[in-house]
């Protein structure tokens, strides 16, 4: 049986490289219908996200009936919160497929690979139910099989293989990148994740005890050229807002030792080809951003890392985060799960990006800066730890040093790495200090945040996602890696794109309007909260405005955020 029309649903994946959860569309769906296409051009591919099929299951259980292949991606492995929808759940894979009985069916991404948890501090598992309910589980790399089982059918295709080097994801990210066009976020704040390398160099020390990266074996890099090739080939599809996303460290990508030492030097020049190449076939991309960086890179090879973190901002767009996996601020939680960097090297590396990042951006941020992540529930923890991670934040502020974000999740226990021997019983011993540093964690998040965007700053190029009429709040974001949410006191519909003025913060988000408010009809409180009380009850009691020389009697402040037209909040 060869496949002539599949049916891709993506659950969305959540992973230590990669992301998937809109308006971000992970490599899996791209590469998938890349490897189908690649056997035969005319079967047909339709694509869904879990969030379409959520508004109606009945009809969407009715219509996958019709294909004879569907493919199931899956596994948020990282799990967080999301603001542009909801990974696939357990039920949901348990109660859909077991009805979904025609297709052949597999299931592939880090669900098939490590199991489902459904938050941090679980131990993630896929049940029999689930497993019973698709022909096949994929353990490989989805893309090879796909590509085998549309070639010699179910019954030759290995579900275990792997791709000896990523050569053959040349052809198939191309021939793949046309799927965009059916993802829900096409044409608006679409981001499309890009893979330069797979694997980890921490694979030779057995890497971070919790981490799955390191079981993807030795690093295979893929050639400049060819993620080039796919960047263009997703420009043309309509995608504008690209992340180097998929790999462990970016400032490692091209260098010679990757996968011969465990700590390789950065490749500047490596990183020049990539991002120069990029830059030229997509003119007029919106972003460029990156993602994961290792700090324990940045202190032993800091020359080079200097050179490489400069060519990121001479070709990347701003606002963008070099998100830091540093896990912990305790030396013997560090040895004891191998992890990257002690307590004063990670401050070295949040200086480092600081000194050539932290500077304004013509998008109402600044260049580059680093965001951390802790995990909670590592073999070796105790009470002190959690005083020392505190200790950690409050140094980093008391430095005058910008973090974007700080990340706090507990350990999700995935087979294969060594906190599967010890499972959950850490995190359940220090539930109590987990959430007292998570409040101290959302303390210092907001003076971070207040710190990075004081009231009156305006972001620039915002988009407007989604209103909740039950908080009566418009949420928007920027398009990026780990963009600030935006809480706007208004309804605005998408698709919209604004300025904003910040007015005020939350730990985990600004508030703020859309500029220009409408002089003569936006509302006192609107007017209030971006000009003062004072100034709002003047230009109340003024109106009706006629001209911009009448508001501009009132000071250019008004003029920065008022106009003759504009949002009636």
């Amino acid at each position: 049986m060869k496949p002539r029309r599949v049916l891709i649903l993506d659950g969305y994946t959540d992973e230590p490289a990669g992301f998937g959860v809109p308006p971000y569309i992970d490599v899996y769906p791209r590469y998938i219908a890349g490897a189908i296409w690649a056997v035969d051009k005319s079967t047909t591919i339709h694509y869904f996200t879990v969030d379409e099929a959520r508004r109606n299951p009945s009809e969407f259980i009715k219509r996958a009936n019709t294909y004879d292949t569907v493919i199931v991606i899956a596994g948020a492995v990282v799990p967080g919160r999301y603001i542009g929808g909801t990974p696939i759940t357990l039920e949901e894979l348990k109660t859909w497929f077991s009805l979904i009985d025609r297709p052949f069916k597999m299931l592939v991404g880090a669900a098939a690979r490590w199991g489902i948890g459904n938050e941090g501090g679980t131990v993630a598992a896929l049940p029999s139910t689930i497993r019973n309910n698709f022909d096949v589980i994929v353990t490989g790399d989805p893309e090879l099989y796909v590509y085998e089982y549309a070639v010699e059918g179910p019954e030759k295709a290995r579900p275990w293989v792997r791709l000896e080097n990523l050569d053959l994801l040349a052809e198939f990210a191309v021939k793949g990148a046309k799927i965009v066009e059916q993802h829900p976020n096409h044409g608006y704040n679409l981001v499309a994740e890009i893979e330069t390398y797979r694997g980890c160099s921490r694979w030779i020390s057995g890497g971070c005890s919790f981490c799955v990266t390191k079981l993807y074996g030795k690093p295979r890099q893929r050639k400049p050229e060819d993620v080039v090739r796919e960047v263009e080939a997703l420009y043309r599809a309509g995608v504008r807002h690209f992340r180097l996303g998929r790999q462990a460290d970016i400032l490692v990508y091209g260098s010679k030792e990757l996968d011969t030492t465990e700590w390789p030097k950065p490749n500047p020049e490596a990183l020049e080809r990539l991002l120069h190449g990029i830059r030229s076939v997509a003119p007029s991309l919106i972003t460029l951003h990156i993602d994961n960086v290792n700090p324990g890179t940045i202190v032993r090879h800091e020359e080079e890392s200097v050179k490489a973190i400069k060519t990121i901002i001479k070709y990347h767009t701003p606002g963008d985060v070099a998100a830091l996996g540093i896990e912990t601020a305790d030396p013997r939680v560090v040895v004891e799960n191998n992890l990257k960097t002690l307590p004063e090297e990670t401050l070295k590396a949040i200086e480092i990006i600081n000194r050539y990042g932290d500077v304004p951006g013509y998008n109402g941020l600044p260049e580059l800066l680093p965001g951390i992540n802790f995990v909670l529930g590592l073999i070796g923890e105790t009470a002190e730890t959690y005083k020392l991670n505190t200790q950690l934040l409050e140094e980093v502020y008391r430095r005058g040093l910008q973090l974007r974000r700080i990340n706090v999740r507990k350990v999700l226990v995935l087979p294969g790495t060594r906190m599967s021997l010890v499972g959950t019983k850490i995190v359940k011993k220090h539930e109590r200090y987990a959430k007292w540093f998570q409040r101290i964690a959302l303390r210092y998040s907001k003076l971070f945040l207040e710190r990075l965007l004081p009231r009156g700053s305006v972001l620039r190029h915002v988009y407007v996602e989604k209103y909740d009429a039950s908080q009566g709040v418009t949420f928007a974001r920027q398009a990026g890696s780990y963009p600030v949410v935006v809480e706007i006191p208004c309804k605005l519909d998408p698709p919209l794109v604004i300025d904003v003025v910040v007015y005020s913060h939350s730990a985990r988000s600004v508030r703020g309007m859309p500029i220009p408010l409408d002089a003569n009809h936006a509302s006192l409180s609107a007017l209030t909260k971006v000009l003062g009380r004072s100034m709002a009850l003047q230009v109340v009691s003024r109106r009706p405005f006629r001209s911009s020389s009448e508001l501009a009697r009132l000071g250019r402040d008004v003029l920065r955020y008022v106009g003759l037209t504009g949002f009636r909040c």
